[in-house]
């Protein structure tokens, strides 16, 4: 850990925080999801820079140690795409390979169809490629219940709330727990999300209280302004891009026992086929342990999918 280099990008009037390690000409960039940061990618940025390639990881707008939009309110998933284009131009890094992680997913995609020129491959984990709007999953929407954890952080100011009751590390320690487990959380009418978890209950095996406390202190100095806005108040707008195709080579690694594979009809979506008429080119690999956290979870595995993935197309 100590071998990576911390630094500030000026972009689009922003300081954006960044993560390096590793040096040359094939670089992989590392998005992340919510809650994470950087620190999520720490295990893949050493394997794979180990291996021969530059790891670049970013706090996007908003979340951890860069810097906030002046109207978060307005921020939206088509910033954090300009965020990662300026972040290549600032580089002067022409294409890189991505990988992203969670929300990440309709980053990456975005940026896939958007900007295929700057896209040598795209890497996903945890969500398969979807775009704003979630398209291919719209029609099982009525399916979810109201106390769905996303229906009710999509409420500005709700989710501010019942965060609020708690200090940023203890809400992190609670969405990390739920998380972690087999079913997306689903609240009662009475009840709010982070009441589904009690602030004593143990970290997953894997985080450690150091890794927490990394957590923690940055989002005690972010909050979850920003990142309540971006993904969840901006995830249904229309982005008129559903025709397009994804033509870089992907991978998509999801864990068997991931709650996100329980939303309705992603799981079929993902199994039957159905993706590919989207991303041709995509390998799939399953973890039979994974749960949402898989990078941090089983990161052993998980680099050796990444690797094999990126030296096979670096050749």
């Amino acid at each position: 850990m100590e071998k990576i280099q911390h630094s500030h990008v000026q972009v689009k009037g922003l300081k954006l925080h960044v993560a390096q390690i590793g040096t040359g000409p094939k670089v992989v960039v590392f998005l992340h999801g919510f809650p994470e940061i950087w620190y999520s990618w720490r295990h893949q940025m050493i394997a794979v820079a180990n291996a021969g390639y530059r790891a670049i990881s970013l706090d996007f707008r908003g979340y951890g140690l860069s810097d906030h939009p002046s109207d978060p309110q307005n921020t939206t998933l088509n910033d954090f795409v300009d965020d990662v284009v300026a972040l290549l131009h600032s580089f002067a890094i022409p294409k890189a390979h991505i990988v992203s992680k969670d929300f990440g997913a309709i980053v990456v995609t975005m940026l896939a169809v958007l900007h295929p020129d700057r896209v040598s491959t795209a890497a996903l984990l945890g969500v398969p490629f979807l775009l704003p709007g979630l398209a291919p999953l719209q029609a099982h929407l009525p399916l979810i219940p109201p106390g769905f954890y996303m229906f009710r952080w999509m409420v500005p100011g709700g989710a501010e709330a019942d965060f609020g009751r708690f200090d940023a590390k203890t809400v992190i320690r609670k969405i990390y727990s739920m998380f972690s487990g087999s079913l997306p959380p689903v609240a009662a009418d009475n009840q709010e999300i982070m009441d589904l978890v009690d602030s004593s209950t143990p970290l997953p095996p894997w985080l450690t209280e150091e890794d927490l406390a990394e957590y923690g202190s940055s989002y005690e100095k972010s909050g979850f302004k920003t990142a309540l806005q971006v993904p969840y108040r901006t995830m249904f707008a229309p982005c008129g891009l559903d025709d397009r195709k994804i033509t870089a080579p992907a991978l998509l690694i999801m864990g068997e026992k991931d709650c996100v594979i329980k939303f309705p009809g992603l799981e079929d979506y993902i199994r039957s086929g159905k993706i590919k008429e989207f991303v041709p080119d995509l390998d799939i690999k399953f973890l039979p342990e994974g749960t949402h956290f898989v990078q941090e979870q089983c990161p052993e595995q998980v680099n050796q999918l990444l690797i094999s993935f990126l030296d096979k197309h670096c050749q």
